[in-house]
């Protein structure tokens, strides 16, 4: 037989009075109705809760593991109400993002911190993938958001939201002869021997390649990496440059310097956007797209 709560309330209620009368008062019911509610809860459960007497009922030994129980259920019955009115307002509940290794410095901590401030029982898991690979996840369902770079091949089944650009810099040894220097172009680096991300793999990799090329010169290869960390460790080591986005500059490793590129180019250029999957409701992405304040891409 089934158990109501409201069952379980009446029953802690006689437990933590030990007087029917007097349960029955806090309750705001009559004495009578509250002896026929418990006598059932007796029968349901198959054993004597409470021993009567004219002073008033006691808790038999199973009487006092039951309202234990009780008061457990009914605690919890309580906090899972609660739980699943916070995740339907976005304030509760599991965010899965994923993001670029290039937004790793700036954008994706700007995120965790809106969130840990702003939406504190939100648990954020971070993915690190290629552009491609975030728009799959998040069309599949597997992420929630997630951080890209843009344009993108493919965006069909998901929503683009610009997020602010980025400039690509030059990251240099400290000890190199443009580390002291405010700006450099492109053209200056001609000579120089570059840590480069493969340009199948990267779309970093691949502006790159680009930017150099409208510069005039290929850049020679001293070094390859797969992800930022590497290339700024090429670059600590002493043997090459890179270019890099210049929110690294106040994570860079010791030894490196990140100079700013005077060239008015749209390859140096990194533009960034949020993902979402279309026709989709989640009061939580809903927050955090808000939090973000980006702009829905057309």
């Amino acid at each position: 037989m089934e158990i109501s709560q409201r069952a379980l309330e009446q029953f802690v209620a006689v437990a933590d009075e030990e007087h029917i009368g007097r349960a029955a008062a806090r309750l705001m019911m009559t004495q009578p109705p509250l002896t026929q509610a418990i006598q059932r809860l007796e029968r349901a459960v198959g054993v004597e809760l409470l021993e009567r007497s004219r002073r008033g009922v006691r808790l038999t030994a199973a009487g006092r593991s039951f309202a234990d129980d009780a008061r457990q259920l009914l605690v919890a019955q309580r906090a899972a109400v609660e739980r699943a009115r916070r995740i339907a307002d976005g304030a509760e509940g599991d965010l899965r993002v994923g993001h670029v290794a290039g937004l790793a410095h700036e954008t994706v901590p700007r995120l965790l911190g809106l969130v840990h401030r702003e939406m504190s029982g939100v648990r954020v898991h971070l993915t690190q993938r290629s552009s491609a690979e975030l728009v799959v996840a998040v069309r599949a369902g597997s992420l929630d958001i997630a951080l890209a770079r843009s344009p993108l091949s493919d965006h069909s089944g998901v929503d683009l939201r610009a997020l602010p650009d980025e400039r690509l810099g030059v990251a240099v040894p400290v000890g190199h002869r443009l580390a002291a220097a405010t700006s450099v172009t492109l053209a200056e680096l001609r000579d120089e021997r570059f840590a480069l991300l493969p340009s199948t793999w990267s779309e970093l990799g691949e502006q790159v390649q680009s930017a150099c090329r409208r510069a005039g010169f290929v850049p020679t290869a001293a070094a390859r990496a797969d992800g930022l960390p590497g290339l700024l460790g090429h670059v600590a080591a002493g043997g090459c440059v890179a270019l890099v986005p210049t929110s690294v500059a106040p994570t860079t490793a010791p030894g490196v310097a990140v100079i700013a590129l005077a060239d008015v180019d749209d390859d140096l250029t990194l533009r960034t956007c949020l993902v979402t999957r279309s026709g989709a409701t989640d009061p939580m992405v809903d927050r955090v797209v808000a939090l973000l304040g980006s702009e829905r891409v057309t």
